[in-house]
């Protein structure tokens, strides 16, 4: 079977989507199983694709396209010159040869072969406020296009495929759900973790939370709760990891709270391991990748109880409503207030968070577009 798939999104560093892309890609490198033919597709104007994984496609038995334009222009033409996108996709022996196109979060390109795609949440339906309205308007044609056009659907979640159904009225049998993996690194010495604590100022217990500044992760409220707890907790810091986004945020000169952006995998293993525990109050959804990789580097976590967090979460974090800052404060205290809680929920995070294996997510994947090819 010859299947291609778009990582564009793969660009976006420090994204859950790029996170998922990476993971995925990877995952397919690693394989022995010489039945499948994998084609890359990568297009972005200013992003180059990274150098050590270009080099690791290159030495693999497949093989990655890549083209000098950004993925707003493709979407743009492909849902406004419909016609004129088919008339190319439909002449391009390039993806006329493939079997299977597994589509990307954002473009949905008329082919003339099966096509499938993976849908990680509905946030501009369930969250418009939180969603720039040009993602809304992409995202909405795209839908769209899904609905009448992609063989399969797969999803992060449970409660994605719900969404979909409800939303979108599609048949619970053209739904896949397929629980991504998540991948940590190895730990890191004592020596270089202090180092990368040392270099940042965290030099108190603190409290972490990942995710990309915008709207829907929720990061204000966060910021209020953390300004009264530290009333009766004065020695405590917030440090908030993850790339600009779009929105404003109050607090930000509290030398208190420190915003250090997008960091390395090994800085984001120091944090994770160091953190007195990990907070996500984001308000919306599809998988919450930081919250699995929050339980395998051993953090307790309190996380949203809205949308896929209950359901990827488990038993292993306590739920808060994230629109009460009464309950996100009172979440966060009883895990600085107990130590035996923060060691109970390392202890089943650790279990919990074994249930998500990419190599889980690639057998589902193909064998699912083995029984539709």
């Amino acid at each position: 079977m010859k299947i291609g798939v778009d990582i564009s999104q793969i660009a976006h560093k420090g994204t859950g989507v790029a996170r998922f892309t990476e993971g995925l890609v990877r995952t397919i490198l690693i394989q022995k199983d010489t039945t499948h033919e994998w084609v890359f597709f990568y297009s972005s104007f200013r992003q180059k694709i990274d150098s050590t994984l270009r080099q690791k496609i290159t030495n693999s038995p497949h093989s990655l396209h890549s083209f000098p334009f950004p993925p707003s222009f493709l979407s743009y033409v492909s849902n406004n010159f419909r016609g004129f996108t088919q008339l190319v996709t439909h002449n391009s022996k390039l993806l006329t040869d493939l079997d299977w196109f597994i589509t990307s979060d954002w473009i949905e390109y008329p082919l003339s072969i099966k096509k499938t795609t993976i849908i990680h949440d509905l946030i501009f339906v369930r969250h418009p406020e939180t969603v720039h309205s040009k993602i809304i308007r992409a995202q909405q044609k795209r839908l769209q296009y899904i609905s009448k056009e992609s063989e399969i659907i797969f999803t992060d979640s449970k409660s994605t495929a719900q969404d979909l159904q409800e939303e979108y009225k599609i048949p619970a049998d053209k739904i896949v759900l397929n629980y991504p993996g998540v991948e940590i690194i190895s730990s890191l010495s004592i020596h270089d973790q202090q180092k990368h604590l040392n270099d940042y100022h965290i030099n108190k217990p603190f409290l972490l939370s990942v995710g990309k500044r915008e709207p829907r992760k929720n990061i204000q409220r966060l910021i209020n709760v953390f300004q009264k707890l530290r009333k009766n907790t004065p020695n405590l810091q917030l440090v908030i990891v993850g790339p600009d986004g779009w929105g404003e945020l109050h607090g930000e000169q509290n030398k208190n709270i420190l915003f250090l952006g997008f960091v390395s995998d090994e800085i984001l293993a120091t944090l994770y391991s160091n953190a007195l525990c990990f907070v996500f109050p984001s308000l919306y959804e599809g998988f919450g990748y930081p919250v699995v990789e929050a339980m395998k580097y051993g953090c307790p976590v309190a996380t949203s109880n809205t949308s896929s967090l209950p359901e990827i979460a488990g038993e292993a974090a306590v739920l808060f409503d994230p629109l009460d800052e009464n309950s996100i404060k009172n979440s966060i205290s009883q895990l600085i207030n107990s130590e035996e809680l923060r060691l109970q929920l390392i202890q089943k995070g650790i279990i919990q968070s074994k249930k998500f294996s990419w190599q889980n997510y690639y057998n589902t994947l193909v064998t699912s577009l083995n029984d539709k090819t």
